[in-house]
């Protein structure tokens, strides 16, 4: 591991707090009477219930969408038998992706014992807790051993996923790579490098996909798995053990259609390569070095397809494909297990959503990738949002079909929507905008280069792989940050720094400045002497020479101070006549857009209109369909005021303008966020769902909303997101965290690439 990834990682583990879990609450117990139903003597009455009736604790308990994330520590990545604490960090990183992917919660346990037997006893005793057991990093063949005694004594799914996610997202990427080059599964002849708990999971699942056992070769590191060997086998090797006098991978290799690789880096040979069947398909899923690297395949065969476990070659196949969205489904359901039938359905859902046409959310965040079924796209990308509503419903209902469901699902169509909720949940939607800028990177450039938030967002950019960005500030103060704050990025090397005092390039600047406002009070003499002291003028000066793509303002100074700088120099876009900023607000329970927190202090109609169209497109930029609400103290009339009346006529006036917008108002707050509500009070709206595009009716309410929240849900922000500017650029406030400034950073740039 490079050195500066290791001390970037023990920093993100240990601030501001240590580790990546934390336990919420999501009932209140504000007053004695919370108090009383949370704990005793209310909390009786739903222990009773349970008492009676086993299957209400789904009803009353969080039980139903929690999973135990569970090892022993002996097989921990590519850091092997390091213990059940060692790997502690693993497993809250596996919490971590449940929830961010789809919605579960998860408690990390860590077990130090090895013998499999007391392992299986302690773990079983813990099913009145769990919805669903994750076994995770158990080698093998105890892991074998472990899941299969699970699976019998417990009532609720058990997951090894280190063998069936693999083998899982593995099945799905074969059967695309064998439609795509026209060979039937039954009869292709395969040839694996590993037989681990994944690769043996792997075969065992293209076998009931319709793979030949008797067309399967399993090699080791002790050579051909053949009848009659006894050195490094166990039973649930033996089952592919063949009759054949091969002895080694180079024996075996000649002519197979399929190379499945789990086992060591660069086992497989260019050679061996060259002498395969024609058009054969090779998943080399070594990780981080595959068996055998892309281009070296590609310097021997141009019709073979490519497949590893890296992030930075096509076709990745990577397991957060898979267990999120299987447990999602199965745990939806009340399934009993995840059985052969759950983990088919998942496997067509992967391999049929890559042959799907691609969204416009799906392509903007994979910009200049090729998305289009073929050879460098079999299988979807990790962060597809469209794979928790593609996946869970399939595993749902190969559950119901196979029995094992004990919840049913009666409306799949209402599901499907529940589940898109997951999508932009807990940060996801900013997912997308990192994998612009590190596909179609720009020239970002910051007007105060010398703030410490600034310093290490440019860091992380950086580490992202952005082009690197221009800093206005002194060469001294800079220099002297970077060292306080121990970064390792350097001036001429990880940045362009532009020295307000030593800067030679004022002159023609200054003169197109002067163009802009001579007429606005600023004489030639005073023009140079703006952009020397003012730090977001020279920035936005540069961005429209076309010095850089994109401007971050701020933090220091108003907002205010620095937005007039930015519409004076940068301009709105044709036809924009009333900018506005954006804040997106990423909350534990979705992804909200609040507008107009900054410019607009008392919005006119048109204004307001032109406001919320503003707002609509940019919510659609990130893949998500906007709910607008109007909001304002009145609900559907109950005051009939200016400022009601005001919000009426909008939402008339967009009906007309735009007829496929979902918009609503006037309404209170509690209605736009609760569809319940709204009922009560208006059951005709026409909005569905939730909302999350709530546009004020002025800047008051807004920027309290907007606070208010922010502070109260923990919540995290980005913005403000300035609509309807001319070129790409934002204005941090004051409070920005280091994290807001990445995400706002991120943003301009993502802005950049795809305008």
């Amino acid at each position: 591991m490079p050195q500066d990834l290791k001390e970037n990682s023990l920093h993100y583990h240990r601030y501001p707090k240590p580790g990546k879990l934390a336990v919420i609450a999501t009932k209140p117990l504000a007053n004695q009477r919370d108090l009383a139903l949370a704990y005793s003597p209310g909390v009786a009455a739903a222990c009773e219930e349970i008492s009676a009736e086993a299957a209400r604790v789904a009803d009353y308990t969080v039980r139903a969408n929690l999973v135990g994330v569970i090892t022993n520590g002996t097989a921990v990545l590519g850091l092997g038998a390091i213990g059940a604490l060692a790997s502690k960090p693993v497993m809250e990183g596996k919490a971590v992706l449940f929830k961010q992917f789809a919605g579960i919660d998860v408690f990390d346990i860590e077990i130090e014992e090895r013998n499999p037997e007391k392992l299986i006893d302690i773990i079983a005793g813990l099913e009145p807790t769990f919805g669903a057991i994750n076994l995770e990093d158990i080698k093998a063949p105890e892991c074998f051993v472990v899941e299969q005694a699970l699976r019998k004594r417990m009532k609720i799914p058990v997951f090894h996923d280190d063998q069936h996610g693999t083998a899982i997202c593995t099945a799905a990427g074969v059967l695309n790579g064998l439609r795509l080059l026209g060979k039937d599964i039954g009869e292709v002849r395969l040839v694996a490098s590993g037989a681990g708990a994944a690769a043996l999971a792997c075969l065992d699942l293209l076998v009931a996909l319709g793979l030949n056992p008797k067309n399967i070769v399993v090699t080791d590191i002790a050579g051909v798995v053949h009848v009659g060997r006894t050195e490094h086998m166990d039973p649930y090797k033996a089952r592919y053990a063949i009759e054949t006098s091969a002895r080694t991978l180079d024996d075996v290799i000649e002519g197979a259609d399929i190379f499945l690789g789990l086992s060591a880096p660069r086992v497989l040979k260019k050679e061996q390569v060259a002498r395969m069947a024609p058009k054969p398909l090779i998943f080399a899923l070594a990780n981080p070095v595959p068996e055998i690297m892309p281009e070296d395949v590609h310097e021997v065969r141009d019709d073979a397809v490519m497949a590893t476990g890296r992030s930075d070659y096509p076709n990745q196949i990577n397991n957060v494909l898979c267990f999120p969205f299987i447990f999602r489904g199965a745990l939806d359901v009340g399934a009993t297990t995840i059985n052969e039938a759950m983990k088919v359905a998942c496997v067509h859902a992967i391999a049929d959503l890559a042959m799907a046409e691609v969204s416009d959310i799906v392509a903007d965040a994979y910009l200049g990738q090729s998305l289009t079924f073929g050879p460098d796209y079999i299988i979807p990308k990790p962060l597809d949002p469209r794979l928790i509503t593609a996946i869970p419903p399939a595993v749902a209902q190969a559950a119901m079909d196979s029995g094992v469901a004990t919840r049913p699902i009666e409306d799949m169509d209402a599901y499907r929507e529940q589940l898109s909720r997951y999508v932009f949940r807990t940060g996801t939607a900013m997912k997308g905008v990192f994998n612009v800028i590190r596909e179609n990177p720009k020239r970002l450039i910051y007007s105060g280069g010398e703030d410490e938030r600034v310093l290490r967002a440019v860091q992380t950019l950086i580490q992202e792989k952005a082009v690197p960005p221009l800093l206005i500030g002194r060469a001294e103060i800079v220099q002297q940050r970077i060292s306080s704050l121990g970064l390792r990025i350097k001036a001429g090397e990880h940045f362009e720094l532009i020295d307000p005092v030593e800067y030679a390039g004022y002159a023609p600047l200054a003169e197109v400045y002067h163009d802009l406002m001579g007429r606005r009070g600023v004489w030639p003499t005073d023009a140079e002497i703006v952009l020397r002291t003012t730090p977001t003028a020279l920035a936005a000066m540069l961005l429209r020479a076309g010095e850089a793509d994109a401007m971050i303002a701020g933090p220091n100074g108003t907002f205010y101070d620095h937005f007039k700088h930015v519409l004076d120099i940068v301009g709105t876009r044709e036809g924009v006549r009333c900018p506005a900023a954006m804040q997106m607000l990423i909350l534990d329970k979705g992804t909200y857009f609040i507008t107009d927190t900054y410019i607009s202090y008392e919005p006119d109609v048109e204004q307001l209109v032109e406001i919320t169209q503003l707002a609509a497109a940019e919510v659609r930029r990130f893949g998500i369909q906007p709910k607008v609400a109007l909001v304002s103290h009145s609900n559907f009339g109950s005051v009939d005021n200016e400022s009601a009346r005001r919000l009426r006529l909008v939402r008339e006036r967009l009906e007309q303008l735009d007829p496929e917008l979902e918009v609503e108002g006037e309404m209170q707050t509690d209605a736009a966020l609760s569809e319940k509500v709204r009922q009560r009070v208006f059951p005709k709206s026409h909005l569905s769902g939730v909302a999350n595009l709530l546009v004020m009716p002025n800047i008051d309410s807004a920027n309290i909303t907007f606070n208010a929240l922010k502070v109260l849900a923990n919540g995290v922000s980005v913005g403000p997101i300035l609509l309807g500017m001319a070129q790409s650029v934002h204005i941090l406030n004051r409070a920005v965290t280091s994290r807001g400034t990445v995400n706002l950073s991120a943003l301009a740039v993502a802005d950049a690439a795809v305008s």
